[in-house]
């Protein structure tokens, strides 16, 4: 708990500075005066200035935001002799830089976070492929498990090495939700390429990345070892007399391949003729391999609760870890390839806001401070690694939004300078207040959609 307000605080004081220092160095270049710089809201916790300089910079009670106040003469009056050191006496390219810093600077602050982590290396399950879904396109494609993705391209596109399995899951979300097809090239690890295959991505007509879309495509995880872990005390695999480190070879006439298949068999136990809810299921006949010496046992898995239903489960940890490798990058590659996954991610966000608007993506998929609370402490806790991935990732996600076109956000204000730029004449007071108003209903009903999805899925 300590560790996830801890990380939430400074996730949170991180991207709010970036944001708000953007616009205020801007302004400081185009010769504005800056009264104030704050982050967070409410009654400051302290504040302080720096020597010869007019700005007073301070902490605010409510971290949840932040803000530069500029000297402007329609907030307050302005002495003559300051009159050209007011924001809005400034040329419109002095005002709109101003206000694109603040977004441009939380996508700099990604590119330099996945840079960081580019060039330091980040621990990445190999691109061995587990055993597909039945029924899914990777199964119909051929796939069986065990083989290596080593190139992959989307219709059209030269092929590219493929560098771990996150690279590969990162190409296939990519290709799904644009429609676009992927050829893989595979082969054994260590071995030349050999087969070619492709995955209609296309024919899946994916509104968003979840779960099921990867159950469609068929690849759900990187291929393991089949072995049993952690066994829970009293749980069905304990009942049924499995160890640690057994190692699965066969369940009823199912060769077991993989941890993957291992998982899906258990998930689809039959149940017994007649029974429901929390009824036995039918026992299975596992043959497994334990310290070298064969072995048959029972194994009856149980139905359990999982996120409002009852799913067949074993009650011990099922699979070995995969198979890691260094993902690393030279200065100059890394730096380009965080501009390359900045640039991708944006895309990818501006993609499910519009598919959200239109209604071809469900609002589940906004969150709002409390699931970024709860992620910002589990990626702290995986190491700094995953935790600057995880910051990138919300840095890209401010940035992106602030750009959007709704009146109280910088986007708004870019709107209103794009109609100066074609018009010649700034909005209207009239307009500028009715378009205010309705920014205002429109975010306080985005927060209100995300605050009950980060409330539902902590309940659930």
């Amino acid at each position: 708990m300590l560790l996830t307000l801890i990380s939430f605080v400074v996730t949170l004081g991180i991207l709010i500075a970036v944001h708000e220092y953007g616009h205020y160095r801007v302004a400081v270049a185009c010769g504005i005066k800056v009264l104030k710089f704050s982050i967070g809201f409410g009654k400051p916790i302290y504040s302080w200035r720096l020597k010869n300089k007019p700005t007073e910079f301070s902490i605010g009670m409510l971290p949840l935001g932040g803000y530069v106040k500029m000297l402007d003469e329609r907030e307050a009056p302005v002495d003559s002799s300051e009159r050209h050191l007011a924001f809005n006496t400034q040329p419109l390219r002095s005002r709109t830089a101003v206000v694109a810093a603040g977004p441009a600077a939380n996508l700099l602050l990604a590119v330099l976070l996945y840079a960081i982590v580019n060039w330091s290396g980040l621990q990445e399950p190999k691109a061995i492929l587990a055993s597909p879904v039945m029924g899914s396109l990777a199964e119909k494609a051929g796939l069986s498990g065990g083989e290596t993705v080593q190139q992959a391209a989307f219709e059209g596109d030269e092929l590219e090495s493929v560098n771990s399995f996150e690279d590969l899951r990162w190409r296939l979300t990519q290709g799904a939700l644009d429609g676009r097809d992927i050829t893989m090239v595979l082969g054994r690890d260590g071995d030349a390429p050999g087969q070619t295959v492709r995955l209609a991505l296309s024919t899946l007509g994916a509104p968003e990345a979840d779960a099921e879309l990867f159950r469609r495509i068929g690849i759900l995880g990187p291929w393991t070892r089949p072995v049993v872990g952690e066994v829970v005390p009293g749980g069905g695999a304990e009942k049924s007399g499995l160890r640690a480190g057994d190692l699965v070879l066969r369940i009823g006439e199912t060769a077991i391949v993989d941890g993957q298949q291992l998982r899906e068999v258990i998930r689809t136990s039959a149940r017994a003729p007649g029974g429901s809810g929390g009824a036995a299921l039918i026992p299975q006949t596992w043959k497994i391999d334990r310290a070298g010496a064969p072995l048959v046992l029972q194994v009856t898995p149980e139905l359990k609760p999982v996120n409002g239903t009852m799913v067949p489960r074993i009650e011990a940890y099922v699979g070995a870890p995969p198979e890691f490798v260094t993902v690393r990058y030279g200065l100059l590659d890394g730096l380009w390839q965080g501009a390359v996954r900045t640039w991708q991610v944006s895309l990818l966000t501006l993609r499910m806001m519009g598919k959200m608007v239109i209604g071809e993506a469900s609002l589940k998929n906004l969150s709002g401070p409390l699931t970024i609370a709860d992620y910002a402490g589990k990626s702290a806790s995986l190491g700094w690694s995953s935790y600057l991935l995880f910051l990138a990732l919300i840095s890209v996600s401010l940035g992106v939004l602030n750009l959007l076109p709704l009146p109280v956000l910088d986007g708004g204000h870019l709107m209103y300078y794009l109609w100066e730029g074609i018009t010649g004449r700034g909005v209207s007071d009239a307009w500028m207040d009715r378009l205010q108003r309705g920014g205002v209903a429109i975010l306080l009903g985005m927060m209100c959609v995300a605050l009950f999805n980060d409330v539902t899925r902590l309940l659930g």
